[in-house]
């Protein structure tokens, strides 16, 4: 079964907290940018120490490599 991605962005991402997690997620992004520690690809990922997207101390952020970090991730329910 192909996936329903108009569905998937009506039933999940387009919620407002979601909205808000995903703007929080790319001003960290942003905030480590000016700094000079991260550039457009360079394969790096931010990543909130505390696992709160909305956490943006620069204690909580730090740089790992996309495979790294994706392995750091709770596990998540598939849905069907």
């Amino acid at each position: 079964m192909p996936r329903d991605y108009r569905l998937e962005y009506d039933s999940y991402h387009a919620k407002p907290e979601q909205i808000a997690n995903r703007s929080s997620r790319n001003k960290a992004r942003r905030i480590l940018a000016k700094k000079g520690a991260v550039v457009k690809g360079d394969g790096k990922e931010v990543d909130h120490k505390n696992m709160n997207p909305l956490d943006n101390r620069p204690k909580n952020l730090r740089l790992l490599p996309k495979s790294v970090n994706r392995k750091l991730q709770p596990p998540r329910k598939r849905t069907k």
